[in-house]
């Protein structure tokens, strides 16, 4: 009995060793009170309503795929509740995207399969007070970006001199 638990352990900690790095690199850091939700890409818009104060809230991993083109809006009523956008696939923790400084609205068509981590937070710089803040998030799916149509050619202009016949083979 203690020889298949030492067994199952053995091989445990083997599958663990020969998970591909980018596996590993799709699981999020979560920071305590944080709850995670593994949302799908979404074939219609999708609104996620929350409340976020000092990492209590909900965060959210969202698989995307090369050729999706998406909007990422969010909206709350406070000043100090924003979202964060970090690409699970990189090894840096910065944010690629941020409504404190780009904007609330997210707009981009994906370059490379990966999973987004969303995360909704409550500024540590807000006066202390309060029960912070209710937030939305409305994830869009766009239809791709068409594709610029060329301008049609010019018409062929009449010629004074007829154009000479095309040479047969011989």
């Amino acid at each position: 009995m203690k020889e298949d638990a030492s067994v199952r352990t053995l091989i445990a900690a083997a599958a663990l060793f020969f998970l591909p790095v980018s596996a590993m690199a799709q699981t999020p850091q979560l920071d305590p009170g944080e709850k995670l939700e593994k949302l799908q890409f979404p074939a219609v818009t999708m609104q996620l309503k929350g409340w976020t104060k000092f990492g209590n809230s909900h965060v959210y991993t969202l698989p995307v795929r090369t050729g999706q083109h998406l909007k990422i809006d969010f909206a709350t009523k406070s000043k100090f509740a924003y979202l964060a956008i970090f690409d699970l696939s990189k090894p840096d923790d910065e944010a690629f995207f941020g409504t404190d400084e780009d904007g609330l609205s997210f707009e981009t068509t994906v370059k490379e399969n990966t999973t987004w981590l969303l995360r909704p937070y409550y500024s540590k710089v807000s006066p202390r007070r309060g029960l912070g803040a209710p937030f939305s998030i409305l994830i869009e799916p766009l239809a791709t970006a068409p594709k610029q149509p060329q301008p049609p050619a010019e018409p062929e202009r009449p010629s004074l001199f007829p154009k000479a016949p095309a040479a047969k083979p011989q």
